[in-house]
């Protein structure tokens, strides 16, 4: 499993930092440059608000799907046909919900228009992301890995035409950044839906009710953890439009998508690890195996690449916000500092999240997610007016920190880790030491991205000495014949 888990890792990750860096870069930055900050913020405020009940579109299946294909491959003939019947149903509620949900916070005109668009988006990227779950069960990781990044590809493709192909003689608007979207999950879904369709041997839709109860009903406690851990990932934005007056509000919230922008992207590939980790944690647990290896050859990644890329970012925040944006670098830059924090404390719940939703913990892991939305809201509600998109940062780093934390005691509990006090005395040697090289990095008389490529590198370099990467071990993983 651990050779599984590496190779098709490689492979994501390879298609990914291919693909996504020029999104990011390229088109993703350009776009928030040409449309403006407030601008941006109102899409980014309707984005999130379109996130927060998409759970209504898939009510927990796909992980319940991922999870339980992986461990009964057979099911997926008898499953495929009942469950599409179910996603186009559950696609109506999520609709009226949201549609209702807009008005009630105060969404109107073009508001409402862009928010219905935005969620269709969410319904296509559900459905992408059931399909993927079917494929990913069947551990056909190289396909699941194509289709991560199709949407990004052809995204790209579409948006580049309309920024820099002179097709039109208007200036680019943020809803041509919506439909692009829109048109690249359709075809993306198309092509996910072939290949599950011919793995599944697909011939016409089924509709069972007694299936749908039974799949709603095991799919619950996915379904409100997800939805909780959607408000206290995504309502941020929104509260800073509820907070404060609407042009400040957008404004506020323009500043947190600049500087939340590398956090996402870093999130998407930290992200691609949690959907290795499901099937392979759950084919573990079901067949009495071990998990701790892999726990920890997992977390000790995810750890070592969140904190080199936390501490950099929090350094050289200036210089990156300058390089990516035209307006309000300096607030931009304070808020991303803060932020990138964050990224440590969710990939670490990606590890021992899925570890424990692969094992069937969901009660625990809502308990926390439930205390995780009351703190984050409690908190936007005192820091957001006095202090904005910063009090909204400080807000994620706070909540995101301590789910964190308690999502590890609980693993550790479950699964009756020992404690490996060398092992955290490492991590902590570690983080100390990525500090002091960016410390001095600082100092040197170097242009700063000179600097940073040499802060990776002796970030690396250092993390080898404490052998928290093992050339040696991965070597042996890659020959192993493990299958």
């Amino acid at each position: 499993m651990q050779r599984k888990f590496i190779t098709n890792l490689g492979f994501l990750l390879f298609l990914n930092l291919l693909i996504k860096p020029f999104w990011i870069f390229g088109i993703d930055r350009t776009v928030q440059n040409v449309v403006g900050a407030e601008d941006f913020g109102f899409y980014f405020i309707i984005f999130n608000f379109s996130f927060l009940f998409n759970i209504l579109f898939d009510f927990g299946i796909t992980n319940f799907n991922n999870r339980n294909i992986a461990q009964n491959s057979q099911l997926l003939n008898k499953h495929f046909s009942s469950i599409l019947v179910l996603k186009f149903m559950l696609a109506i509620v999520y609709f009226f919900v949201t549609i209702i949900a807009g008005i009630l916070w105060g969404f109107r005109g073009n508001e409402l228009w862009l928010l219905a668009l935005l969620g269709l988006n969410q319904f296509f990227i559900s459905f992408i992301l059931y399909l993927r779950s079917n494929v990913s069960a069947l551990l056909l990781f190289k396909t699941d890995s194509i289709l991560s990044v199709l949407d990004r590809v052809l995204m790209i493709a579409i948006c580049s035409v309309l920024l820099w192909g002179k097709v039109t003689e208007s200036q680019f608007r943020i809803e041509w950044f919506v439909y692009a979207q829109t048109a690249s999950y359709l075809l993306t879904g198309i092509v996910a839906l072939l290949i599950v369709i011919r793995k599944a041997s697909f011939r016409r839709l089924n509709w069972n009710w007694p299936f749908f109860m039974m799949i709603i009903k095991q799919s619950l406690p996915f379904a409100i953890l997800v939805l909780l851990m959607t408000f206290y990932n995504r309502i941020d934005s929104v509260m800073l439009k509820g907070l404060l007056p609407k042009e400040s509000g957008n404004l506020q919230a323009g500043i947190y998508a600049h500087a939340y922008r590398l956090l996402d992207a870093l999130n998407n590939i930290a992200y691609l690890f949690s959907v290795l980790l499901l099937p392979l944690f759950a084919r573990l647990i079901k067949t009495g195996e071990r998990v701790d290896k892999l726990v920890k050859l997992s977390f000790t990644l995810l750890f070592v690449v969140s904190v080199i890329f936390s501490v950099t970012s929090y350094f050289f925040s200036f210089p990156l916000m300058d390089l990516m944006y035209e307006q309000h670098i300096e607030e931009s830059a304070v808020v991303f500092g803060v932020l990138m924090g964050c990224f440590v404390a969710i990939s670490t719940t990606y590890v021992f999240g899925t570890l424990l939703t692969a094992n069937g913990n969901l009660k625990h892991l809502n308990y926390v997610a439930a205390g995780g939305m009351v703190l984050n809201i409690t908190l936007n509600v005192i820091l957001i007016p006095r202090y904005g998109a910063l009090g909204s940062a400080w807000t994620s780093l706070i909540t995101q920190a301590i789910m964190a934390i308690i999502q590890v005691f609980l693993a550790s509990v479950f699964f009756r880790f020992t404690i490996n006090y060398s092992f955290i005395l490492r991590l902590i040697f570690f983080f100390a030491g990525v500090v002091a090289i960016n410390w001095l990095a600082t100092m040197l008389p170097f242009h700063w991205a000179k600097s940073a490529l040499l802060v990776i590198a002796a970030s690396v370099l250092w993390a080898g000495l404490l052998q928290l990467l093992n050339i040696r071990n991965l070597i042996n993983i890659f020959s192993s014949t493990e299958r």
